[in-house]
């Protein structure tokens, strides 16, 4: 919830004005934070579209967010596509947002009781919801892994955050669902370390002692903007030491 206060804020800023509110579901479909317009608190309380209220699909039948958590996907639930009747009256945009293990977490919702909701516009709330789910999703896996470097992969699905933990030995330690699923790793659980450059498909050249030498040194220099005695001050070896690498590395002033 900490994480995802100042995108919930974001999105009603951008929803809120035309009816609609903003809810954050844990796992089980059951509300834990909401924003909506003081003069829509009426109807979102007669609605149970409130903090501790119940939205699994087991308690309310096909409605946005328990259809999003049991699905895993996104949708949209529109007005008499709910399944009680006393829920006809609203069109609900969901997605759902996955933790660092890759298992669902909870389901970003926005609601509207507005009887001129076109289809349309729905289309376009839901886009926002999406990619507000996969914001909450990346700052929480950052979060997760605050030691680490964050490596963002291209996708061409905007609905997925593609994203790897890489450790200080250059090993991934921790990948978002989405990151699994492009570089087939376990669906969920713990991670099981591997190194980067095997994902990156960099091959074997870059594997062995000599390599991992010589690209410490490159990287020490690049720091030192090619200063030598620097570089071996951060390398933490004498100034004659590292010129006698760099030979042997066959790495040129």
């Amino acid at each position: 919830m900490r994480v995802a206060t100042a995108r919930l804020d974001h999105l009603f800023g951008l929803v809120g004005a035309s009816g609609c509110g903003v809810l954050l579901t844990d796992c089980d479909g059951v509300i834990l934070d909401q924003r909506c317009k003081d003069s829509d608190l009426t109807v979102f309380r007669e609605w149970g579209l409130w903090p501790g209220a119940d939205w699994s699909e087991a308690s309310e039948g096909t409605n946005g967010i328990g259809t999003c958590l049991t699905e895993k996907r996104s949708v949209t639930i529109h007005r008499d596509e709910h399944f009680f009747a006393r829920n006809t009256g609203m069109s609900c945009m969901d997605a759902p947002v996955f933790g660092a293990d890759g298992g669902i977490i909870a389901a970003l919702d926005v609601s509207s009781a507005r009887v001129d909701q076109t289809e349309g516009f729905n289309r376009l709330i839901s886009a926002m919801v999406a990619q507000t789910a996969r914001s909450i999703e990346a700052d929480y896996f950052r979060a997760t892994f605050p030691n680490s470097r964050i490596v963002v992969a291209h996708t061409d699905d905007s609905e997925m955050s593609v994203l790897l933990a890489v450790d200080a030995d250059d090993l991934v330690v921790g990948a978002t669902r989405g990151a699994r699923r492009v570089f087939r790793l376990e669906p969920t659980g713990l991670l099981k370390p591997r190194p980067a450059s095997d994902l990156f498909g960099e091959g074997e050249e870059c594997l062995g002692f000599d390599a991992a030498e010589r690209a410490a040194v490159m990287r020490a220099l690049a720091r030192a903007e090619g200063n030598v005695s620097e570089a071996a001050r951060r390398l933490g070896i004498g100034r004659a030491t590292l010129y006698r690498r760099m030979r042997r590395l066959h790495i040129g002033e």
